[in-house]
């Protein structure tokens, strides 16, 4: 077991940094711990059973030590096994999952070294695999050792673990102190590296020390001040905040070493110290993290001293060197030239990072503000539907863009079904008497207000109570005690509901005069819950049981609460009851037992009048009722709807659902409202996580992969198909460093031109390759031309189509710049070839005859390979690997040219400076220049890195961005195709994207819409509960593929202007008109209203079609029942917690009517819908005087649905 554990430690250990792998392993990790459990346990067991009888024989030996000591010590050992058991890294994977999260979106890392692979834990592993070993073999044989064997394996065991920690903290500070101070270590390790350096060649050449006491005076105190700060670093965070001024003291620390360097021998020529003073410039430009004009500054300032003190010492040396004019100049050359790479390296980084930083504030804030508007959308889907059921339908939405994507399968027979079964809960259904005459005397915008406060109130109450409210038709009010979790107290909470309903419209009587009351009906059974059709989804519940608490309402009495028998069986006697007697006011509780529940509160509870009109005795003239009410309301808490949206993430608490069911016409809507299974209902969950984070919707939220790394040596991607994207990628700025490239090779060119001696081989080198590169670079820069491109004269506008190829084709791009770095590391040392040497070897002791020759030219050689080698790190988009080989390459060749097969023209120019004496080893170009060309190897090497790590996470992250983006548009498309399932655009957007809290009431008034409602009657007859269909299921899902039928014509661009308001039951509602509300004069334009009417009257005869449809596959017989009607409504959304659309109006309650009195598959229309409709092609036939409820007496007609009778 010890050997297992042992093993799942190490497999922590390595996939520590592997987020996905580490959630992986946090799943498995209870499964194998409760195994583990166990065996600790008996471990435990055994250990002590064991430390008792050694502490037994202990004593009985006459052992001095105390009776319990075995029992501790095996406790100690056992502790340690505890210990190994519990696997390590579980804080360490939490800790990399938090930081790199946010609430806004993923943290990115700051740090080269957070995205790369972290191979320097093998050593740290291997170390604590010893220290495991130990401890292995301390509890392997706990009863073989000895009381000192023990003691020194713990000591050595403490030793080993106390290295072990001292190797990670040393480690982690190094690394930190590479992310606090990224370009201070490096500077200190090369300055380092060159002290080191210095003293190991002057203390190997074995010359006399006298010369050097200055020199090396400065390179021991620099050396002595750069190992302590570089030891410190890691260890003291206040010197790493001072980066610039550590940074600064270096530079000054070489500065000072450099003018030391020249005045280190009598001897003082033009080329003295120019790579130092080259290396200076340049370093101030790219290792040191100065600003663009301090380095300017520096850089500048440092050259200008060069030439000032060479200027001034060689002018007054004797005897004067030759040439020195030349130098001078050829110095300036090469100084002009380092600062311009340097500036230019500098404007190149700076200005990718500008770049980096914009897009990246940039995508922040897109990011936050999409984030702003999926937070919205979520809480509108939320409020609409519960949590289960939107992530089912999210799934499913994502499920069919991926088809869309990848090609359509084949279509299942029957569409999903999102409907669950939920046993022992507890319906109220709640109806307001006399609030039909109320509504009567109410403007529009009157109703909408009084509704919001009404129902409003109801939805607190239902909060409170633990109910979750269903839907709201008209004036009836139904909610929901169990779902979508178990309650056990469901009956209790429906019925305290309800009492409380009953009180709050009772007070609100006795405060306005108003006669309306409250009737309220409970029953206690079993209900499917669920969403139906494809558009304007409704969490519904259907069965027989809603079908009775419906009935309970109806037959119940005003201001009692009238409960079933199922229902006080429930209530476990927490309620005083009476007889109810409901069959005497409702046929369909014939044969049942009811009772009226008696409020505790309340003393006579058979006293249902209303008290007196307190307001309506004082001398003041009568208002209205409704705005009697409306004033009442006022000083009732007051919610809109959606009004918890745009608040802060930390306070929001937003439900799960809301019923989307629009509410039905504001007159009787008994015909309506009477389905037999009907009903809605909400879930009570926050939104808010546990843990106080916003929980997403999104299934792309849990998909996140794991981030992309890098190779710690390569800096190659470890997914390949990601390093394959980076080198296939576009280069833009590509022509930019060809420019600096040109730059470099034309100074190379002066500086050899002022100093070598003008020869044929010189001028044909120089003659051929020049064109050649020129060439080369424009074909690579002229991609800029393409901003002038309606400038450029047609004769050469081709030119400009050059660079295309360079841009995208990586191999074709690659193969240019490493022909022209090729070139340029070329012509740098070619011409030292034909410095005249001959004479140089046959007169080696005779200095006259070496004074015409230009030997000063060796140094200068040497420059412009330094210039050549930092010509390559000008293209910054090239790869490490192909840099990396050159500079390699271009080391070996300079090295093995000066040190050997051109040294000799360095002792002849020591000799021509010396006369046979030995110089200085500072003075020497031979051992200067390979300490030189290692030096800017290096440093071209560190920059060449730098470059290529941040160009590849910038890739990386850009990916990331790209890839967040993607899903956040995916996401959001999702949303939005979901909220426009549940509730119409512009009321979508009306309350999305606000910058403050939105608390406005949504309400429009739109004029000319036609109002629809097709019933099926018969399926009412044909929906029976029994195990065989599922307690109803399967009757469900057939009325599932009707609704979705119907949604779908829906779809088509003919029935753009028609909008599905909700379904009740087997009652389909729709509204044609509402989608762009017109205003002013244009809503009295016959014209909206003859297109309004003719849309729905074609669908309807649709739905017609389709219902045919469907009863020819399914061997049915199906009917619709549809009326029509238009006019003006009002549209708005109403309720608190649970806000819903609905349409009221005139024009909804007669179109209502119109349903509920027709006949099976008849088109019911009014008079003033039929002339229109006759008007526009439709013939209607008059079927006579109906009855209508509210309405008295009113004319109707059919239009004909014949094929024939349809408008042209």
């Amino acid at each position: 077991m010890k050997t297992s554990i042992r093993k799942q430690k190490e497999h922590w250990v390595t996939m520590q940094d592997d987020s996905h792998d580490c959630l992986e392993m946090i799943t498995k990790y209870p499964e194998d711990l409760s195994q583990q459990k166990g065996d600790i346990n008996q471990i435990r067991k055994q250990s002590k059973h064991e430390g008792i009888q050694k502490a037994n024989k202990s004593a009985q030996d006459g052992d001095k030590q105390p009776t319990g000591s075995g029992i501790r010590q095996h406790n100690i050992e056992l502790g340690i096994a505890k210990k190994e058991n519990t696997p390590e890294p579980l804080q360490a994977c939490t800790s990399f999952r938090t930081s790199n999260t946010t609430t806004n979106g993923p943290a990115y890392p700051s740090l080269p070294e957070a995205i790369m692979e972290d191979n320097t834990n093998s050593g740290l592993g291997n170390c604590l695999q010893s220290c495991r070993t130990d401890h292995d073999c301390t509890e392997a044989e706990p009863d073989v050792m000895g009381v000192p064997e023990r003691q020194s394996v713990r000591i050595r065991r403490t030793t080993a673990t106390g290295a072990c920690r001292c190797y990670q903290a040393v480690r982690l500070g190094f690394l930190q102190c590479l992310e606090d101070t990224p370009f201070v270590v490096p500077g200190l390790v090369l300055t380092i590296l060159f002290c080191v350096t210095i003293i190991v060649i002057i203390a190997a050449t074995g010359r006399h020390i006298t010369g050097y006491v200055g020199a090396l005076s400065v390179v021991c105190v620099v050396l002595c001040l750069c190992v302590p700060l570089l030891v410190c670093l890691p260890c003291l965070p206040t010197l790493r905040r001072c980066e610039q001024m550590l940074a600064l003291s270096i530079w000054f620390m070489l500065f000072i070493t450099a003018i030391v360097f020249i005045f280190t021998d009598k001897v003082v020529t033009a080329w003295e110290q120019v790579a130092f003073f080259l290396f200076l410039s340049l370093s101030v430009y790219t290792i040191f993290p100065l600003s663009f004009w301090w380095a300017m500054i520096f850089g500048i300032g440092a050259t200008m001293c060069h030439i000032i003190i060479i200027s001034v010492i060689v002018s007054v040396s004797r005897p004067r060197p030759k040439d020195v004019e030349v130098q001078v100049v050829a110095n300036v050359v090469l100084f002009v030239c380092i600062n311009c790479v340097g500036l230019f390296h500098l404007w190149l980084t700076e200005n990718a990072r500008r770049k980096s930083t914009m897009s990246r504030e940039t995508f922040s804030y897109n990011r936050s503000k999409r984030a702003t508007q999926k937070r919205d959308q979520e809480h509108l889907l939320l409020s609409v539907l519960p949590r289960y059921i939107a992530m089912e339908l999210k799934g499913e939405v994502v499920k069919g863009l991926s088809r869309t994507f990848t090609g359509p399968d084949n279509k299942p027979n029957f569409h999903n079904l999102y409907v669950k079964q939920h046993k022992d809960v507890s319906i109220l259904y709640a109806d307001i008497v006399g609030f039909t005459s109320l509504a009567s005397t109410c403007t529009p915008e009157e109703l909408v207000i009084v509704l919001n406060k009404l129902f409003g109130k109801f939805d607190d109450l239902a909060k409170k109570n633990e109910c979750l409210r269903i839907k709201i038709l008209g004036d009836c009010y139904y909610c929901v005690s169990g779902l979508p979790d178990p309650i056990p107290h469901h009956a209790r909470n429906c019925v305290q509901m309800g009492l409380n309903m009953c009180t709050s419209i009772n007070k609100l009587r006795e405060a306005t005069g108003v006669d309306i009351s409250m009737r309220v009906g409970v029953h206690s059974g079993n209900v499917l819950c669920g969403v139906i059709g494809l558009l304007k989804w409704q969490y519904d519940v259907w069965s027989n049981d809603v079908t009775l608490a419906n009935r309970m309402e109806s037959g119940g009495v005003p201001g009692r609460v009238h409960i079933t028998e199922e229902t006080l069986g429930n209530l476990g006697g927490a309620y005083q009851v009476e007889e109810g007697n409901g069959a005497s006011r409702d046929s369909a509780l014939e044969g049942r037992k009811t009772y009226l529940v008696i409020d505790p509160n309340t003393q006579n509870s058979t006293d249902t009048k209303p008290k007196t009109n307190f307001l309506a005795m004082n001398g003041r003239p009568k208002q209205r009722a409704s705005v009697r009410m409306s004033q009442y309301l006022q000083s009732w808490k007051s919610i809109n709807p959606f009004s918890e949206l745009n608040r802060s993430e930390d306070t929001i608490t937003v439900p799960l659902s809301t019923s989307n069911d629009f509410s039905q016409s504001l007159g009787d809507t008994e015909s309506v409202r009477h389905p037999p299974y009907t009903s809605n209902q909400e879930s009570r969950r926050s939104f808010v996580s546990e843990n106080g984070s916003m929980a997403s919707l999104d299934p792309l939220d849990v998909s996140g992969s794991k981030m992309k790394k890098l190779n710690w040596l390569t800096l190659f991607f470890c997914d390949i198909n990601m390093e394959k994207q980076y080198r296939l990628s576009e280069v833009k700025d590509v022509h930019q460093s060809a420019a600096c490239l040109a730059l470099v090779f034309t100074a190379i060119f002066i500086v050899q031109m002022l100093t070598s001696q003008k020869n044929t081989p010189l001028a044909i080198s120089y003659g051929v390759t020049f064109p050649v590169q020129l060439l080369l670079l424009v074909v690579i820069s002229v991609g800029f031309l393409k901003q002038w491109n309606s400038k450029i004269p047609p004769s050469i506008k081709w030119m400009s189509l050059l660079p295309y190829g360079v841009v995208t084709k990586a191999v074709l791009r690659l193969l240019l710049v490493f022909t022209c770095l090729l070139i340029t590391l070329l012509m740098a040392i070619l011409n030292i070839v034909f410095i005249p040497g001959d004479k140089c070897l046959d007169s080696p002791n005779n200095a006259t005859t070496l004074d015409y020759l230009n030997l000063y030219s060796v140094p200068y050689y040497l420059y412009c390979c330094l210039l050549a080698m930092l010509a390559v790190v000008v293209f910054v988009r090239l790869s490490f690997s192909v840099k990396f080989f050159l500079l390699t390459l271009a080391l070996v060749v300079y090295l093995a040219l000066f040190l050997y097969v051109y040294a000799p023209r360095s002792d002849c120019y020591m000799l021509q400076l010396y006369n046979n004496s030995n110089p200085g080893v500072l003075k020497e170009p031979k051992i200067m220049s390979g300490i030189w060309l290692c030096i800017f190897y290096f440093a071209s090497l560190i920059l060449a890195r730098q470059d290529e790590l941040a160009c590849r996470v910038e890739f990386l992250l850009q990916k990331c961005f790209e890839k967040e983006r993607e899903e956040m548009e995916t996401t959001e498309n999702v949303n939005k195709l979901l909220l426009e399932n549940l509730l119409p655009s512009h009321v979508t957007n009306f309350f999305i994207g606000k910058t403050v809290p939105n608390q406005d009431l949504y309400s429009q008034s739109c004029e000319a819409v036609c109002v629809m409602f097709a019933s099926v009657p018969e399926f009412k007859n044909f929906y029976t509960e029994s195990n065989e269909n599922g307690d109803g299921l399967e009757c469900l899902r057939f009325l599932n593929e009707i609704i979705t039928d119907f949604d779908e014509l829906l779809i088509k661009p003919k029935f753009n202007v028609v909008e599905k308001i909700k379904t009740i039951g087997t009652t389909y509602m729709a509204a044609a008109g509402l989608t762009n509300p017109t205003t002013g004069e244009e809503r009295k334009d016959s014209d909206a209203c003859k297109n309004n009417v003719r849309s729905m009257v074609d669908f309807a005869m649709a739905l017609m079609g389709r219902l045919e449809y469907i009863n020819r596959h399914s061997f049915n017989d199906f009917k619709l029942r549809i009326g029509i009607n238009h006019g003006p409504v009002i549209a708005g959304v109403i309720g608190a917690h649970k806000p819903q659309y609905d349409i009221w109006g005139n024009a909804v309650n007669v179109a209502s009517r119109m349903d509920s009195t027709g006949i099976l598959n008849k088109i019911q229309v009014t008079e003033e819908t039929a002339q229109v409709a006759q008007s526009i092609g439709f013939i209607v036939t008059k079927r006579g005087v109906v009855h209508v409820k509210g309405k008295g007496q009113l004319t109707t007609y059919f239009i004909n649905t014949e094929p024939s009778s349809q408008h042209p």
